[in-house]
């Protein structure tokens, strides 16, 4: 497949680059700063352009069969986070206007405000706090995703990502804002990078997950 990726320099997008490579996609990262991409490969594009501008993204979006996206954007404590949904606006515009209707992207279990009240003491009182700013907006995103009709979307939610590459885990998915335990309530969990990367393209080969939103973890 013709695949570009947003955020393709970051952590998750680098493993979700490498793995798109290697199992024979055709890649266009699409990137703000190509020297922070060091990956060389004859199936790989790298582009510039504004995340936020819908007229900077299509001419980079027409003839893809895909749209995914690894974009993060840092805590604010004075500011609310904007990043996620002025990004996605753009992304909807241009895949409209480049005729592309598939897009998967990533954001985090707990985005809905209510969904961490059972979740361990040390991520419901001190790490949901921290993160909320960033969840919020992940979540007005979310909510801006399911309104638009036109578009074959996912949410990908992962828990806690740890910096690791694919693993060989069994995934485990959940409709929802985690992936419940026996008991249904939020196990303390992570998952690797790596293994977000490679769920993400697993939904390249499905029509499972279209138009929802998936937690997800290895087991």
């Amino acid at each position: 497949m013709k695949i570009a990726v947003l955020g393709a320099t970051g952590q998750t997008g680098q493993y979700l680059v490498n793995q798109a490579l290697q199992q024979g996609h055709v890649v266009t990262a699409v990137v703000r700063n190509p020297e922070k991409l060091t990956v060389t490969h004859d199936n790989l594009k790298v582009v510039t352009a504004n995340i936020f501008s819908a007229d900077s993204l299509k001419a980079h979006f027409k003839g893809q069969d895909v749209i995914m996206s690894c974009l993060g954007f840092p805590i604010s404590f004075f500011r609310g986070v904007t990043g996620y949904t002025l990004s996605m606006t753009a992304m909807i515009s241009a895949m409209r206007e480049a005729q592309v209707n598939r897009v998967i992207t990533m954001t985090s279990w707990y985005t809905e405000p209510n969904s961490g009240t059972g979740s361990p003491y040390a991520i419901r009182f001190f790490l949901l706090p921290l993160i909320r700013s960033v969840l919020n907006n992940m979540y007005e995103m979310e909510q801006f995703l399911e309104k638009t009709e036109d578009i074959n979307w996912t949410v990908v939610r992962p828990p806690g990502l740890k910096n690791l590459p694919a693993s060989a885990q069994e995934f485990v998915a959940h409709e929802g804002y985690f992936v419940p335990d026996n008991g249904g309530q939020p196990p303390g969990n992570s998952v690797a990078r790596g293994d977000v990367a490679r769920f993400m393209l697993s939904l390249l080969n499905t029509n499972a997950w279209v138009k929802q939103g998936v937690a997800m973890t290895t087991k």
